[in-house]
């Protein structure tokens, strides 16, 4: 498995933990340990070019995810396939404001975020009222018992 975490800003990132946080998401969702991952951590004005290049929409936005190999999760007796799941891209800048809005840490949003791109890279999306419904709450438990290992640790 590799984890690449990359930070081109002037924000404090600990890339310990996304990674930490990225292998427990993979161990949630039984994916291989022969799967490739990078994240990257950028500042608004390229997230902007991103977001308008690859969506048409104006602004930075707060992540953005690209699948590779088109992976879907796995169960615990068949394990996702080796290969490379992705892409993500997470703006801090956007993301601290979002969490300052929502009244919670900068790095909860950021970790939220990891999760919810590699959610994305796994294949699940919440265009749909029905697939929000399956997605939001996924994301929700899986940051939420991350964060419970974090603190007991």
């Amino acid at each position: 498995m590799s984890i690449e975490v990359s930070n081109e800003t002037d924000e404090s990132v600990e890339i310990g933990e996304f990674v930490d946080c990225a292998k427990f998401v993979f161990g949630k969702m039984h994916v291989s340990q022969a799967v490739d991952m990078s994240v990257l951590f950028i500042d608004p004005e390229p997230m902007e070019q991103l977001h308008i290049q690859w969506l048409d929409l104006p602004g930075p936005t707060d992540v953005m995810s690209f699948p590779m190999d088109e992976l879907r999760p796995g169960t615990q007796m068949a394990p996702v396939a080796e290969g490379t799941l992705g892409d993500i891209v997470i703006c801090p800048q956007v993301a601290r404001a979002q969490a300052l809005e929502a009244g919670h840490a900068a790095i909860e949003e950021m970790l939220l975020l990891l999760v919810h791109g590699i959610l994305h890279l796994l294949g699940y999306d919440h265009a749909e009222p029905e697939d929000e419904a399956v997605m939001f709450p996924l994301q929700r438990r899986l940051l939420l018992e991350f964060l419970a290992t974090r603190e007991s640790n």
